[in-house]
């Protein structure tokens, strides 16, 4: 079987019988479609291992990031395993691969009184009835409120909030649903969303369904007008030119361990499949403490 026929067929695995989401999805075909123009589109049982660190080290010398090389590698490595238990190679040659480890990055954080006081404007400011204000405040404070991703909140129905008790029903990774509870101030934004924006926007198309947050056009939102949202308003507070929604989601994660939530239970607030991945929190919510006693302790 053909490299490029193996792709189409695990990612498709990937996609169908995994559940990975669909920019996951698209990333691993990405490298693997890399893989192939590095070593050609041959026999997926003729590629072995010295073809596969050839392809790391052009990688390497044109100044792909490591994170971006141990990605590769990594789907590299499940595109091997799947091949081999589906008889298509009879040696994994990925076994012996080594990649360089991923550089730990502490995500951008927004302090919290930073954030109040940002949220706190632009709920002032929709005041006034404007329904695309009333719902980029709405949208801030529950990407906020309850550490949505952004594909969970442009996903998410009006039928999947639950306004008496303040919780969210959404689909994150792996189509794996959870409902997650947010505050007072997101259930104010939402319910002046609700009942003065929506009905105006829906109005303009024919196409709003049951999207809980729609765009200017009146149809269901996409991430792409998300991001623009929040690296205008929520970038400045952070002091980054770039930043995405993760930001917010960073910032409820630091901000509830600051406060002195439960480990395990931030990790089923954000969906995470491993407590390892939340435990990247404690390392920002470290470097503050550690921040605040050099700068406070007479003996620092």
């Amino acid at each position: 079987m053909l490299l490029s026929e193996a792709t189409d067929r695990y990612t498709v695995h990937l996609a169908d019988v995994r559940r990975l989401s669909g920019a996951t999805v698209r990333a691993y075909r990405a490298d693997l479609a890399d893989l192939a123009a590095v070593v050609g589109d041959r026999e997926i049982a003729d590629i072995h291992l010295d073809a596969l660190r050839d392809w790391l080290w052009t990688a390497t010398r044109r100044g792909d990031a490591r994170s971006t090389i141990a990605r590769r590698a990594a789907g590299a490595r499940g595109l091997f395993e799947w091949a081999l238990e589906g008889g298509m190679v009879e040696i994994d040659p990925t076994l012996r691969l080594v990649t360089p480890k991923r550089g730990r990055t502490l995500p951008n954080v927004a302090s919290a009184d930073g954030l109040a006081e940002l949220l706190d404007t632009l709920v002032a400011a929709a005041a006034d009835g404007d329904p695309l204000a009333l719902r980029d405040a709405a949208i801030l404070e529950l990407l906020y409120g309850a550490a949505l991703r952004v594909s969970e909140l442009c996903g998410t129905d009006t039928v999947d909030l639950d306004r008496s008790n303040a919780t969210v029903r959404v689909l994150g990774k792996g189509a794996k649903e959870r409902v997650v509870p947010y505050g007072a101030p997101a259930a104010r934004a939402l319910d002046a969303y609700l009942v003065r924006a929506r009905p105006a926007l829906a109005a303009r198309s024919a196409t709003a369904g049951s999207a809980l947050f729609l765009g200017a056009r009146g149809s269901r939102i996409g991430t792409r007008a998300v991001y623009d949202l929040v690296a205008r308003t929520v970038g400045p507070v952070v002091g980054a030119a770039t930043v995405g929604p993760h930001v917010l989601r960073h910032s409820a994660a630091t901000h509830l361990l600051d406060g002195g939530a439960d480990l395990r239970a931030v990790q089923e607030m954000l969906g995470h499949a491993s407590l390892g991945t939340t435990q990247i929190y404690t390392h920002v919510s470290g470097e503050r403490l550690a921040a605040a006693y050099r700068l406070a302790h007479p003996r620092a």
